[in-house]
């Protein structure tokens, strides 16, 4: 693995936030002041491609990074666009096998939206619309 790859790999196992490839590219440019944003963007797709981390696509935001790689939920701030993983039962995708007769299901992308405390207290700022 190269120097920024492993650099890239570290920043998002380094705290449970999902971050997104912007927010990855600024932590890294403050270790790496020669790291260019497309490099970051690479890597990040090698690292999705490899199964190393997961991409989150979100609806009208950019994508998040997230280094737990089993399929779990998430919960999604329809204000601020703090994402959370929440915990699910392993047998979740039980129920769905039983309705779809012949189809093996390997995994699934469940987002669920609320409005967090923070931003029902109003002390929260947007941070969904962030590039």
């Amino acid at each position: 693995m190269t120097r920024q790859r492993q650099l890239i790999y570290n920043i998002i196992n380094a705290a449970p936030e999902h971050r997104t490839a912007e927010e990855i590219y600024d932590l890294a440019r403050a270790e790496m002041p020669s790291l260019a944003r497309g490099t970051v963007y690479r890597n990040l797709g090698l690292l999705v491609q490899s199964g190393q981390i997961r991409k989150l696509e979100m609806p009208d935001a950019p994508a998040r990074y997230d280094r737990e790689r089993r399929p779990h939920p998430h919960l999604i701030c329809q204000v601020c666009g703090q994402v959370e993983d929440l915990v699910a039962p392993e047998e979740l995708l039980g129920p769905f096998s039983i309705m779809t007769p012949g189809v093996t299901l390997t995994g699934y992308d469940l987002k669920l939206y609320h409005v967090c405390p923070a931003c029902q207290a109003g002390k929260a700022g947007p941070v969904a619309r962030k590039a």
